[in-house]
């Protein structure tokens, strides 16, 4: 199976890549920001292994009260100094960008709900490109594959970066390399959550699992095989379908803006 990567080949890879684009673009730091999830976790364990702790600002924007443990969990096991890392509290910049767009702090619609969720990225992206500028560095994304294809971000938001470690590889491939990098259990346990509200997973809110994502993906996206023709043996075609609709509803995120051609 393709997705069976080899996490040495590729952790050699990226550390290449991490320090040509730094060099082609005439960089010599890093800023990223670290939510304590996987994707993060990965990505500033790689940054560090290719240009070196002192080269990376790893960058915290919790919402108000959002638990930032594993975020100091995963810069302390990269032995980062705590000096070099930034902090900013996006609790109060939303919630006067809410209060212009009259949405409730506790959103009483799904949309209202998505759209304070949008308003949180961006917000982020804001703060980290202008530190990035500041420091005259660039900003390092942390979207997978599989997010890509499901559009499973937001635009202008955390789809915003100058490079992308790991885009290329799809969900559980990342695991493949947080394995292979050794980073601590809790990174690899648990749920995937963009947190941008209680209790939220990726997992529920797309109506099914990474790992069912990815084997339909692998067909539809790496084989290039039509929708009709994608079987992934164990997973019921309701299923299948379900992710199918999903890469097809959100294909305009990968298109946009539209212009004459």
């Amino acid at each position: 199976m393709k997705r069976n990567i080899d996490p040495a080949w590729n952790t050699q890879q990226i550390e290449t890549f991490v320090k040509k684009t730094l060099r082609n673009t005439y960089k010599k730091q890093v800023v990223i920001a670290v939510s304590g999830g996987l994707d993060s976790a990965v990505c500033l364990t790689l940054l560090v292994r290719s240009l070196g702790s002192k080269s990376i600002t790893p960058v915290l924007l919790p919402y108000y009260d959002q638990d930032m443990s594993h975020a100091w969990l995963i810069i302390d096991w990269n032995k980062i100094d705590k000096k070099q890392v930034v902090e900013i509290n996006i609790g109060q910049p939303v919630a006067e960008l809410a209060r212009i767009q009259n949405i409730s702090s506790s959103p009483q619609t799904k949309q209202d709900e998505i759209r304070l969720g949008n308003m949180m990225t961006r917000v982020r992206m804001i703060l980290i490109f202008d530190l990035a500028k500041k420091l005259d560095a660039l900003v390092c994304g942390t979207e997978n594959k599989s997010e890509k294809y499901l559009g499973y971000f937001t635009r202008f938001g955390d789809e915003a970066s100058d490079l992308e470690p790991i885009q290329h590889l799809y969900k559980t491939q990342v695991r493949a390399l947080a394995q292979h990098l050794r980073l601590p259990a809790i990174f690899l346990d648990k749920p995937p959550s963009a947190g941008l509200w209680t209790d939220q997973t990726d997992e529920e809110e797309l109506g099914f699992s990474y790992d069912t994502a990815d084997l339909v993906l692998e067909q539809l996206i790496d084989e290039q095989k039509k929708q009709g023709n994608v079987v992934v043996k164990g997973i019921d075609q309701v299923k299948v379908r379900q992710v199918i609709e999903r890469v097809r509803s959100q294909e305009f995120k990968r298109q946009v803006p539209y212009k004459i051609r």
